[in-house]
């Protein structure tokens, strides 16, 4: 049974730089033509493939003949800027084997924080699509600095996903998928097949990369799948070089670790609210503020914030932490962290008082927030979708 009949539609496969390379210095075009022709085989069996990939720098540092270049960020910028041009040529001249044609998006953490931009790379994704073109993806590395960078293609990866709609996304890697223990350092470690929850004990023994070429660990990886399942993405992390890898996780065959998605997947402002922005600020909460956000799905009253972190403005993504450090939320904010400051812990009938002015009782409405569900001893455990329970503000 093919791809197309398992149900799904639209995959996204992430290649790290470690399966470009196959571990050595340059990219094994060999093994990417291997894996251009899997990726053809799902868009003639009716699935749509979107590429994330890894390996400008070392594309570029091949191309130059390995310079030894100083450790700055502008000569990584010229790596990325001679590599990206290598590898789109590269990866253009393989799918052209199979009768496709490609399509290049460069994006940053700026393009998905802005909301028209997010709007349009995701117009864009799906005109490449609906033209039978294979968008490729990455990160603008020659122009991003550290404050625009989403930093690893994994997240990008995700953020790609919940950008085009996918129902599935592959997380290709030097290993195998998730251990319960580093395989590198425990002999009997085994395989985890498929994950229902992303807890503390599975980040715990994630470890980093292996191969030290590329920037995500497995840890950015349990990041990136998180992300995904919330949306109602399918995730899996196997190894590149497993034979047939790309069809036979599309098949639902048995390779690497699958991470089921959640059944009520974030409607698409909350999908973004959850995977562009970055936070800019954190508010602490109460016991109280957190029963309220979390389990009774409200929005967050004045009265329960504690304490007032970062310069944020209003509109600004925020984070909504619990007593014991832990992110329970992100949400957007409806006052600056000035006012949030002036006006946390008081009633809401004192806003308008304090401030001079009111833009309604709540600081983040239940509609603008994305929370994360909460085991029975308080940690964080998955997001759920806030419904709306028609609840106070």
């Amino acid at each position: 049974m093919d791809a197309s009949e398992q149900g799904y539609r639209r995959v996204v496969v992430k290649l790290g730089t470690s399966v470009l390379t196959s571990g050595s210095k340059s990219l094994d075009k060999a093994h990417m033509v291997e894996l251009a022709r899997q990726m053809a085989g799902l868009m003639k069996s009716g699935v749509e493939v979107v590429l994330v990939t890894s390996g400008a720098i070392a594309a570029g540092r091949e191309h130059l003949g390995y310079p030894v270049l100083p450790d700055t960020m502008a000569h990584k910028q010229l790596l990325a800027a001679v590599g990206q041009s290598q590898l789109i040529l590269a990866w253009s001249q393989l799918f052209s084997i199979y009768g496709l044609q490609v399509g290049q998006l460069l994006l940053t953490r700026a393009d998905l924080h802005d909301r028209e931009r997010y709007l349009n790379a995701r117009d864009t994704l799906n005109a490449l699509l609906s033209q039978g073109i294979i968008p490729i993806i990455n990160e603008n590395d020659a122009v991003a600095t550290a404050e625009i960078k989403v930093g690893d293609n994994d997240n990008l990866s995700a953020r790609a996903a919940l950008l085009c709609d996918a129902d599935l996304l592959m997380l290709l890697t030097d290993q195998k998928g998730l251990f319960n223990a580093d395989p590198r350092k425990d002999p009997n470690a085994t395989l985890i097949s498929e994950v229902e929850h992303i807890d503390d004990s599975l980040r715990l023994i994630a470890g980093g990369s292996a191969s030290g070429l590329g920037t995500g660990g497995m840890s950015t990886k349990l990041e990136a799948a998180d992300i995904a399942r919330r949306a109602g993405i399918e995730v899996v992390i196997a190894s590149g070089h497993h034979p047939e890898v790309i069809r036979k996780v599309a098949a639902k065959e048995a390779v690497g670790t699958r991470f089921l998605a959640i059944e009520s997947p974030l409607e698409s402002r909350k999908q973004w609210i959850l995977a562009g922005p970055k936070a800019r600020g954190r508010l602490h909460l109460d016991a109280g503020a957190v029963k309220a956000v979390t389990a009774s799905g409200r929005s967050l009253l004045s009265k329960g914030v504690v304490k007032v972190d970062g310069d944020f403005g209003r509109g600004d993504t925020i984070e909504l932490i619990c007593p014991q450090g832990r992110v329970i939320a992100r949400g957007i904010a409806r006052y600056p962290a000035s006012a949030m400051a002036a006006i946390a812990g008081k009633h809401s009938d004192d806003i308008e008082t304090v401030l001079g002015y009111d833009y309604g009782d709540a600081l983040v409405h239940r509609n603008d927030m994305v929370v994360l569900e909460l085991k029975a001893d308080g940690d964080a455990r998955t997001l759920a979708v806030n419904e709306d329970t028609g609840a106070r503000g």
